[in-house]
């Protein structure tokens, strides 16, 4: 496959990944510097990606400190590993943030089942846990909205790097900033 091909199933197998919750990139680690200029990654689900326009779409609270470090430096890496395809993409970028009330927010804050809109209700992320209710309810959904965001990035960058019996690949790729490829090269595993 060329490097244009490749670029295309990359992104193609990232926006399969987010619809289904078996994909092989449904959950990536999104990493960002704290404020003391330490690494931090965690653990995100993917629930878009735009191939044309080299975007991903994660959903956040925005009491949490991924939140806070991102609004301080928007600069990102996303990192994903597919077991299945044996795929290694890591992304460079930017990302927007869109808080409660926003356009973005309140259209995917909209598609969310009940269930996942109920995990943004309760204390902050990080923070002790007080009391839990004895039946596990939470202060409803109008609470988990005010503290719900969607993080968009733009990618500059992906790494991508296959794993093989032998002779792994690699190659970069780089992109505009409306997400048109620049530049795509092999490079030494």
């Amino acid at each position: 496959m060329n490097l244009s091909g490749i670029d295309a199933a990359a992104w193609a197998e990232l926006e399969v990944s987010a619809t289904g919750s078996q994909s092989g990139f449904r959950y990536v680690n999104l990493c960002s510097v704290d404020a003391f200029g330490r690494p931090q990654a965690r653990m995100v689900v993917l629930r878009r990606a735009d191939g044309a326009r080299r975007l991903m779409e994660i959903h956040t609270d925005i009491r949490s400190a991924k939140w806070q470090e991102i609004c301080a430096k928007p600069a990102v890496t996303i990192l994903g590993f597919s077991e299945q395809s044996r795929l290694q993409l890591r992304f460079q970028g930017s990302a927007e943030l869109h808080g409660p009330g926003s356009e973005l927010a309140n259209e995917a804050w909209d598609r969310l089942s009940p269930w996942t809109r109920s995990t943004y209700s309760g204390g902050p992320p990080g923070e002790n846990v007080g009391e839990i209710s004895p039946t596990g309810e939470t202060n409803g959904d109008a609470e988990g909205r005010a503290f719900f965001g969607v993080l968009i990035f733009q990618a500059e960058t992906m790494d991508w790097f296959q794993l093989r019996q032998a002779e792994n690949r690699r190659a970069v790729f780089r992109y505009d900033d409306r997400g048109v490829p620049a530049d795509a090269r092999w490079i030494n595993p």
